[in-house]
C-alpha cells in the first residue's frame, strides 16, 4: 500500500525546460510522440515516420505549444487522417531508452513505468518500473520478419538485459558523473551519453545523430543506488551509495577478465559515498562525497569456464611485457580521478594459483612507476585479506581501515556548500549540442544568482582503486571499510561529530555495512550470477554460524551453474545491448557461435562501431536476405534474465502508473594502535587491537533510519518488482609479509592522529571560479496524462 503523504511541502527545484512525460499517438504514417514538462507549461512532438520499415527518420518539430495548442493541433491531425482512423492514443510512457533493430524493422523502447529512488540536491533520480518494445513501421508485407522465429528470438535476447533492475537515470542531474563532477563542471556542450557509464550510448545514437539533442532520451546508470534518511542525535543526514558499472569491457565473469588493449579492465565499477546535510529551505545544502572503484586486475589474463573444475587455473598472456595497456589504464584513471591513485591490491599470497597475478601486478606497478616522477608514482598496498582474516576477521578489519584512513588522507573526499538544483544548468546546455539554451539576460551576474554559486572546500584528488581476483567478496569488506572511515569524515565536516570509536554496536557502521552488502550482492549478480559470499561481513557482526555457512555453500554452487552453462548467453545479451554485436550479413546468429567467436576479447570496440552498426542500426538495408529462410528459424529458448533472481529493494522507490490505469611503517604502527577490539564480542577468533585513532560514532547516539519509501510520497498502491609495498613505491615482499610504508601527509606527522587532518581540512581555501546560476521552480511527480 502506498504511504501517506508527507507533511511538509515538497521543495521547489529550479524551471527546467525538460520533458518528463510522453503520451505516443499513431496514424497509418506516422507516431507522434507528445511531450510535455513537470509543471505543464508547454508541449513538445516528435514525429516518427512508419513507412519506410529499414529507415530510422525523425522529425522534431521546434515549438513549444501551449495546453489549448497542442489540444487543436491533435484534432487537426486526427482530422486529416479520419479515412484510416483518426489520432489513436497509444501508450503514456516517461522517457526513450533508445532504438534497436535487428532482421527487419526498427524498435522503439519506452519506459512505460517509474519509480524513484531519491534525490541528489534536490534532483529527482528513478529506477525503471516498466518497458515496452514498439514495432516502428506499419504492419506490412515489408514487415513480417518481425515475426519471424530468429527476430523473436533476438528480441527476447535483448530483454535478457532487464533494465527494470539496477538502472537509474535523471531528467535533471548527470547521473553518470560523480557529485564532484556535477558542482564543479563549467563548461557545456560536451555529448555526455557516450561516456563510460551510459548503458544505452549505442540505442540513443541514432535519435542523438538524427536530433542533435537528448531531449526525448534518458541516460541510463547500471550498478546500485540506495538512499537513506539517518537522524543522530537530533541531526539529520542523507546517506546516498551509488555503484556505477562500465559499459566498456563489459561482460560476465570469465567471459571478461583482465584488460583489453584500450585500457578498459573488466568488472569496472565507481562507487560513490554521499553525505547531505538537512537544512531549512532556502538554506544552501552541506553535503560530501567519496568515490572508490574497483576493477580486474590490468593484465591480460583469462580463465576457461568448466563445468567439472569451480576454480579454473588463471592463463597469464605475457603479450603485452611492456605493460602498455595498464600504463594507458592508470593514464585514464588519473585523467578522471586526479594524479593520485592508490592501489589496493588484495590477492592471495603463497603457492595460491592467485599469486601469478599478484607478482605480475607487482612488476607493472614498478614499470610504470620507473617513468614516472615520484609525486606521480603509483601507491600500492599489496595485502592478502584471505590470509589475514584467518588469523582473526577483526584484525584484518582493523588493517583495512588503516589504509583507509591514510587513503583518505592522501586523496582527501570532496565538501561544498550548494543551493538545491546545482548542476541543472549544464544539464540544460548540454541537452542541445549546437544550440545550447542560454537565458536571455545573462550579460552580468546578479546578487541573486551569485546566491545560488557552489561554495566548495575541498576536492578528492586521486582515487582509491580496490581488487581481489573478481573484485567481489573481499573487494565489498575492503570498500566497506575504506566507506565507513570516509562515513566519519564527512559528518566531521557536516558539523555531526562523536569520540572516535567504531565497533560493532554502532548503528551508523551497521547501516553503512547493510547498504555496502546489498550494493556487493547487486554487482556480484550483474558479473557472477550470484549473490556475494557474506562469510566476512558475517564474521564481522558476530552472527557467523552453520546457516551462513550452508548459503555461501548455496552461493558458491549457484555462481558456478551460472558461470558454466549461463554466462554465454548473457554475454550475447551484453554484447547486444551495447552494440558490440548483432546481426550481421553472412555471419551465423549469435546463438550458433561458440563464446570466444562472439567474445569481442581485447578488441577496441569503440574503434570498431562503423563495421558493426552498419547492419545493426544505421538505417542500411540488408541486401540479399532471403525472408523465408529467417522465418523458418528455430525458436528462442527460455533463459533466466541478465540479473538472475535477485532483484532490488522493494523498500527503495515508489511506482508511477499510467493517468488512466611522517613517514610510517605499518607494521609498526599497527601493533601500537591501542588496546581494544575493532568488533568486541563478535564471536571472531581475532585477538588484534583496536583502532583509537579510526573515526566512528558511539553506539550510545539516538539514532533514526528513514528508507527511501518513507522518504518520498508513493503515487500508487501497486507493490515493487522487487525488481601501499611502499606507498610511493610498490613492491612486493620475498617472504610472504606484507610490509607497507606511507609517506606523510600534507598535515599529518606522525603521532598527529585524524584531529591533526582535520584540522587540515578545515583551513582549505575556498574556491570562487564556480558558477551555477539557476532560479526556483516546484518539481513535482505529475499523476495527470497530457
Amino acid at each position: 500500500m502506498g504511504s501517506e503523504p508527507r507533511d511538509e511541502p515538497r521543495r521547489k527545484l529550479v524551471d527546467l525546460p525538460f520533458l518528463h512525460k510522453f503520451k505516443l499517438y499513431s496514424t497509418h504514417t506516422n507516431y507522434y510522440l507528445i511531450g510535455r514538462d513537470e509543471n505543464k507549461t508547454f508541449w513538445r512532438i516528435l514525429k516518427i515516420d512508419r513507412t519506410d520499415p529499414t529507415e530510422l527518420n525523425l522529425f522534431e518539430d521546434p515549438t513549444r505549444y501551449t495546453h489549448d495548442e497542442i489540444v487543436q493541433l491533435k484534432k487537426w491531425i486526427s482530422r486529416g487522417n479520419q479515412k484510416f482512423g483518426g489520432l489513436k492514443a497509444e501508450t503514456t510512457c516517461y522517457g526513450i531508452i533508445g532504438f534497436v533493430r535487428f532482421l527487419g524493422p526498427y524498435y522503439m523502447l519506452v519506459i512505460k513505468r517509474r519509480k524513484k529512488v531519491g534525490e541528489i540536491c534536490g534532483h529527482a533520480v528513478y529506477g525503471i518500473a516498466e518497458t515496452e518494445q514498439i514495432m516502428i513501421p506499419y504492419p506490412s508485407p515489408e514487415t513480417r520478419v518481425a515475426n519471424s522465429l530468429a527476430e523473436r528470438r533476438y528480441k527476447n535476447l535483448l530483454k535478457m538485459v532487464d533494465v527494470r533492475k539496477n538502472f537509474y537515470f535523471s531528467y535533471t542531474y548527470h547521473l553518470m558523473y560523480t557529485l564532484q563532477t556535477n558542482v564543479c563542471n563549467t563548461e557545456s556542450g560536451e555529448i555526455h551519453d557516450e561516456t563510460m557509464f551510459v548503458w544505452n550510448e549505442y540505442l540513443t545514437h541514432g535519435i542523438r545523430r538524427i536530433l542533435q539533442n537528448t531531449v526525448w532520451t534518458v541516460s541510463l546508470v547500471y550498478g546500485f543506488f540506495q538512499q537513506t534518511k539517518c537522524s543522530v542525535s537530533d541531526e539529520e543526514f542523507v546517506l546516498t551509495v551509488i555503484a556505477r558499472r562500465s559499459r566498456h569491457y563489459a561482460g560476465t565473469r570469465y567471459l571478461r577478465r583482465g584488460i583489453n588493449d584500450a585500457g578498459n579492465v573488466a568488472n569496472e565499477v565507481e562507487i560513490e559515498q554521499i553525505v547531505t546535510k538537512e537544512v531549512p529551505e532556502g538554506q544552501k545544502v552541506p553535503m560530501t562525497s567519496v568515490v572508490q572503484m574497483r576493477g580486474s586486475i590490468p593484465l591480460f589474463w583469462s580463465q576457461e569456464t568448466s563445468v567439472f573444475t569451480p576454480q579454473p587455473d588463471i592463463i597469464l598472456n605475457n603479450k603485452d611485457v611492456k605493460h602498455v595497456a595498464t600504463r594507458r589504464h592508470f593514464e585514464n584513471l588519473k585523467q578522471r580521478y586526479g594524479r593520485l591513485i592508490i592501489i589496493m591490491n588484495l590477492l592471495k599470497t603463497g603457492k595460491h594459483r592467485e599469486s601469478i597475478l599478484r607478482a605480475e601486478f607487482g612488476k607493472a606497478i614498478s614499470s610504470i612507476n620507473k617513468g614516472t616522477t615520484r609525486e606521480n608514482h603509483l601507491k600500492a598496498i599489496h595485502f592478502d585479506l584471505n590470509k589475514h582474516y584467518k588469523s582473526g576477521a577483526d584484525g584484518a578489519f582493523e588493517h583495512l581501515c588503516n589504509y583507509g584512513k591514510r587513503a583518505l588522507e592522501l586523496i582527501n573526499l570532496f565538501f561544498c556548500e550548494a543551493p538545491l538544483g546545482v548542476g541543472a544548468e549544464a544539464v540544460i546546455n548540454d541537452s542541445f549540442f549546437n544550440n545550447p539554451i542560454m537565458n536571455e539576460d545573462e550579460e552580468e551576474t546578479s546578487p541573486e544568482e551569485e546566491a545560488l554559486k557552489a561554495d566548495i572546500f575541498s576536492l578528492q584528488n586521486g582515487v582509491l582503486r580496490s581488487n581481489c581476483i573478481d573484485c567481489l567478496d573481499r573487494t565489498n569488506v575492503a570498500q566497506y571499510a575504506h566507506g565507513l572511515v570516509a562515513l566519519a569524515q564527512q559528518l566531521h565536516l557536516l558539523g555531526i561529530t562523536g569520540p572516535p570509536i567504531v565497533d560493532k554496536n554502532n548503528p551508523l557502521a551497521k547501516k553503512l555495512m547493510e547498504a555496502y552488502e546489498k550494493m556487493g550482492d547487486a554487482i556480484a549478480m550483474q558479473y557472477a550470477g550470484s549473490d556475494a559470499h557474506i562469510k566476512m561481513f558475517s564474521a564481522l557482526r558476530g552472527d557467523w554460524n552453520m546457516m551462513m555457512k550452508h548459503r555461501d555453500m548455496i552461493t558458491a554452487v549457484r555462481r558456478h551453474y551460472n558461470n558454466a552453462y549461463m554466462d554465454s548467453e548473457k554475454q550475447n545479451a551484453i554484447n547486444m545491448f551495447l552494440g558490440q554485436s548483432g546481426p550481421q550479413l553472412g555471419r551465423p546468429a549469435l546463438w550458433e557461435l561458440r563464446s570466444d567467436q562472439h567474445n569481442t576479447g581485447n578488441l577496441d570496440i569503440e574503434n570498431l562501431r562503423p563495421r558493426i552498426s552498419r547492419s545493426f542500426s544505421d538505417n542500411l538495408l540488408l541486401e540479399g536476405l532471403d525472408i523465408e529462410e529467417l522465418i523458418n528459424e528455430n525458436p528462442q529458448p527460455s533463459r533466466e534474465g541478465l540479473n538472475g533472481g535477485w532483484e532490488t529493494n522493494s523498500e527503495v522507490g515508489f511506482f508511477e502508473p499510467e493517468p488512466a490505469s611522517p613517514s610510517v611503517h605499518f607494521e609498526d604502527h599497527l601493533r601500537g594502535t591501542g588496546s581494544k577490539q575493532m568488533f568486541p564480542d563478535s564471536g571472531s577468533t581475532s585477538d588484534s587491537q583496536g583502532l583509537d585513532d579510526v573515526p566512528g560514532f558511539s553506539h550510545s547516539y539516538n539514532t533514526k533510519f528513514t528508507t527511501a519509501d518513507e522518504m518520498f510520497e508513493r503515487c500508487s498502491s501497486m507493490s515493487s518488482d522487487n525488481m601501499f609495498s611502499d606507498i610511493a613505491e610498490s613492491f612486493t615482499s620475498t617472504t610472504g609479509t606484507d610490509h607497507f610504508e606511507f609517506l606523510p601527509g600534507p598535515s599529518q606527522t606522525e603521532g598527529e592522529g585524524n584531529a591533526g587532518y582535520l584540522a587540515h581540512t578545515e583551513g582549505l581555501v575556498i574556491h570562487d571560479n564556480v558558477k551555477h546560476t539557476i532560479t526556483a521552480t516546484s518539481l513535482s511527480i505529475p499523476d495527470s496524462a497530457l
